[in-house]
């Protein structure tokens, strides 16, 4: 199957006004499935009007030269692709636990439309949230509320899986394992839902589980952290067991501790925090290479008073240093938040300043993916010219399994005009990328990427170049799961 990558004429030395682009750089949005968020726009879209609206999205996407989707597709105890462990997503079909009519395969279909476009697939899923509200008589018979009602505590105006229980740890093992067994992810992804945020004047009722579980001297607030560690720790070697290959991240929310309850913190004044609050301990996960990549909800404006969003950053730059660390971003609140910095066409990009200048930072996602679409286009060509005029390659894990790649066969090239196809074969067992780039005083840029299919060994690819580019020498290569690459091979099409 061909497949075409349209590369956007760019100039291969950038203006001085221009913010460097780094050879890897995680370039992430969050397609949010709950509530119908982004995406489908509606649950009673025909099919062909959700297929449409998804590959928009990419599109949009792919044209500003991001390379990672995370998309949400278990939202509340539910599913968005076909399983026995949870029931079909209302936010799908309208109905929960009714199956998608001339759409079997949503999840497959999705990855394969992402991975089209060279871009990763970053599944995410919500382990605690059993509901969005109180209305159960949404919820289908499946659903975990009916099967397992002991699993289920009713808090604020939601009902929350009791992370206390092993079987609703064992249970999720199993999600996990199925997901990672079944389709080619790059990444399994989770949010800052762990406990819930504190609502005042409400007890979350885990009592009975404490005086069953908690272990002698373990005070509450410590059993419930070591609850969520458990969790982290379980997904992560479920995951490994299985394909070591795909990576783990966390987005968490964005503040661990403020400082004045701990020196460590950070110097804000959060209302409510991850470790004290939502007890989650990102900090301890990356300490104990549970994580991938850790990408810290960090949603306020750059000099926001209580919360300010250098600040924040630039803590988790310094306290998580053996991860790959990529800040999301509220794209969101452009022109629609009290805070008046969100007012001007720059925040976004102060923000993005900000984290290349920071050494420990690898890149940013955005939320979410509605919030630049048909709107904010002052912001939009600000990131398209000065930050993202360029592809970047994705960062592997800093932990990555470093093995030789073979060079691929290529068994034809051809040129018609502007366009490049290139057949290779190659033999490697969890190929990534065929990526292809421009040499020029012995530096090589990066220009355009396929994505190279597990089950694939052969393929022709075809990109659309500049006359520029074609004058360039031409090289390829092609990375693995793991980030690692083989050696470049010129083209010589001159």
């Amino acid at each position: 199957m061909f497949r075409f990558l349209y590369i956007v004429p760019i100039l291969f030395f950038l203006s001085c006004a221009t913010s460097k682009a780094p050879k890897e750089e995680f370039r992430g949005v969050w397609i949010a499935t709950v509530a119908n968020i982004d995406w489908p726009k509606s649950p009673d879209d025909p099919v062909k009007k959700k297929k449409e609206d998804f590959i928009e999205i990419l599109d949009f996407y792919q044209k500003m030269n991001f390379n990672a989707a995370i998309v949400q597709v278990r939202t509340a105890g539910d599913a968005l692709y076909p399983t026995d462990l949870a029931p079909w997503s209302r936010y799908l079909t309208g109905k929960e636990g009714k199956a998608p009519t001339g759409f079997d395969e949503p999840l497959k279909w999705m990855i394969d439309e992402t991975h089209k476009r060279g871009m990763e697939f970053h599944a995410w899923l919500n382990p605690y949230r059993a509901t969005v509200n109180l209305d159960t008589t949404l919820l289908s018979k499946k659903h975990d509320y009916h099967q397992h009602p002991d699993w289920i505590i009713k808090y604020g105006k939601k009902y929350y899986y009791n992370p206390g229980l092993p079987e609703v740890r064992e249970k999720f093992k199993n999600i996990i394992e199925e997901l990672v067994v079944n389709y080619e992810l790059d990444a399994i992804h989770f949010d800052d839902y762990f406990y819930p945020y504190k609502v005042e004047g409400e007890t979350f009722d885990d009592a009975k589980t404490y005086a069953k579980y908690g272990l002698p001297g373990q005070s509450l607030e410590d059993w419930r952290r070591s609850n969520v560690d458990s969790l982290v720790k379980d997904v992560h070697n479920t995951i490994k067991k299985h394909k070591p290959w795909v990576q783990f991240g966390i987005s968490p929310f964005g503040v661990w501790k403020n400082k004045s309850t701990d020196p460590k913190g950070s110097d804000t004044k959060a209302g409510q925090t991850t470790y004290e609050d939502l007890y989650a301990d990102p900090v301890l996960w990356v300490q104990q290479g549970w994580l991938d990549y850790l990408a810290p909800q960090v949603y306020w404006s750059m000099d926001y008073p209580v919360a300010s969003h250098k600040i924040i950053a630039a803590w988790w730059a310094n306290n998580t240093p053996n991860t790959n660390l990529y800040i999301g971003n509220g794209t969101y609140k452009i022109k629609n938040n009290a805070d008046k910095a969100w007012e001007k066409k720059n925040e976004i990009p102060k923000q993005l300043n900000f984290v290349r200048d920071m050494e420990n930072i690898n890149g940013n996602i955005f939320f979410s993916a509605k919030s630049l679409m048909g709107q904010h286009e002052k912001v939009n060509k600000m990131l398209r010219k000065k930050f993202y005029q360029l592809p970047a390659e994705n960062p592997g894990p800093l932990n990555r399994k470093t093995r030789a790649i073979q060079l691929p066969a290529i068994k034809s090239v051809k040129q018609d005009n502007q366009v490049l196809e290139i057949c290779i074969d190659h033999t490697d067992y969890i190929p990534r990328f065929l990526n292809l780039y421009i040499s020029k005083k012995g530096k090589s840029q990066l220009i355009g990427k396929e994505y190279l299919s597990e089950s694939k060994m052969e393929g022709c690819y075809q990109f659309h170049l500049t006359k520029k580019q074609l004058r360039s020498d031409i090289q390829i290569n092609i990375s693995d799961a793991f980030g690692n690459q083989s050696a470049l091979q010129s083209l010589n099409l001159k």
